[in-house]
């Protein structure tokens, strides 16, 4: 089931279904609502988002900051649903992404910032490579995943 994680475009006919998704009650303090980083995006030209579906079931949502000139590529926003976290998802969607980022022109690194507290999803990132740089910014940890 892993094998059918693929990123979708939004528009009219799928939005919806992205912005019912949630996180846990208890991880709602670390990622922005889906609606916020809907409503950012379409306000920044850097901005690149995608629903995560697991074949046309919405999962999770994921938001880049995608800046060519520089090159820098910075996870934004990255959420799974609560009902389908644990389930292998997170980790796939996130390998699709990773794999877009090295697609992109001068791409050397891919870097992401998370809330340092009890619950944070270092670990996971971890699993897929990225390693702290010991740099903060507003508050957040900075993780960089080198190509």
């Amino acid at each position: 089931m892993i094998e059918n994680i693929h990123l979708k475009e939004l528009d009219k006919s799928n939005y919806r279904e992205i912005l019912k998704l949630k996180v846990a009650d208890n991880q709602i303090h670390f990622v922005a609502s889906n609606a916020i980083s809907i409503a950012q995006a379409h306000f920044e030209d850097d901005a690149w988002y995608r629903g995560i579906y697991c074949d046309e079931t919405a999962v999770g949502f994921v938001m880049l900051e995608l800046n060519m000139e520089k090159p820098e590529y910075y996870l934004w926003r990255y959420m799974i649903d609560e009902k389908y976290q644990g389930k292998g998802y997170g980790l796939r969607a996130l390998e699709l992404v990773i794999e877009f980022v090295k697609s992109l022109p001068g791409s050397t690194e891919f870097s992401l910032s998370f809330v340092p507290e009890e619950g944070n999803p270092g670990r996971f990132y971890e699993k897929l490579g990225f390693e702290e740089t010991g740099e903060m910014e507003d508050g957040e940890a900075i993780m960089i995943l080198k190509f």
